[in-house]
């Protein structure tokens, strides 16, 4: 589904990102964990085409994602509170969203109800902006809305930072229902071992921009991790 090969990313000539090789099969649920400065948001912003690689190329299903468009009707993601239209309401976000995804409201509405308890009663009907949400709420409304259209590819950075206990386990849930169909491929980025391990097949860890970990995801991931990050 996804093939990263000789990928890299420099600033001002030092390098940020440097993945020689990387494939991601469809339907994989694929944690990505790190450090600050590890490169994980680098790597999912080149795998979205908002930066420009310093060399390689990454390929979704077929499609160099730096020369051509043809990915996005099948990609959808949530990175952080700039992907959304803060002076828009939820309702009107989640529906222009599904109109670019060919959405129409009922189909909209039917994917806003079955999340009805993600939101717990802080999102919808409450007639505020998305600029006037708390972070953890605006979190909420990106996720949902990422989902719209039934995309083949769902990225998700940070998806646990900013949420209530509550809020993290109905999202562990969602992401592991989502990880059970064959043909959505879901990748996660997270500071958090354990949320990751828990919804991810297998698991990737940067370092200084760079793989030091790859691995399929058993019961003893976890603290294999851990004792990598306790050094």
């Amino acid at each position: 589904m996804i093939q990263v090969k000789a990928l890299s990313k420099k600033y001002n000539g030092k390098s940020v990102l440097n993945i020689s090789n990387l494939d991601i099969p469809k339907g994989q649920s694929f944690g990505l964990v790190g450090n600050n400065g590890a490169g994980k948001t680098t790597f999912f912003s080149l795998l979205l085409d908002l930066i420009n690689p310093t060399s390689g190329s990454i390929i979704s299903n077929g499609i160099q994602v730096n020369t051509s468009e043809e990915w996005k009707p099948f990609t959808a993601a949530f990175l952080d509170e700039s992907f959304l239209i803060s002076y828009l309401t939820p309702e009107e976000y989640f529906y222009f969203i599904g109109d670019l995804r060919g959405q129409n409201k009922e189909e909209v509405d039917t994917l806003l109800l079955k999340h009805e308890a993600f939101f717990n009663g802080e999102i919808l009907n409450n007639k505020k902006y998305l600029r006037d949400l708390s972070k953890g709420n605006q979190k909420k409304v990106g996720i949902i809305a990422a989902l719209i259209g039934n995309p083949e590819v769902i990225i998700l950075d940070e998806p646990f930072a900013n949420l209530d206990p509550t809020t993290v386990n109905r999202l562990k849930k969602i992401i592991s229902e989502l990880a059970e169909n064959p043909n959505v491929t879901v990748l996660v980025s997270s500071h958090d071992l354990v949320h990751t391990v828990e919804v991810c097949s297998r698991i990737v860890a940067l370092n200084l921009g760079e793989i030091v970990k790859d691995i399929t995801t058993s019961e003893e991931t976890l603290k294999e991790l851990e004792a990598f990050f306790a050094v």
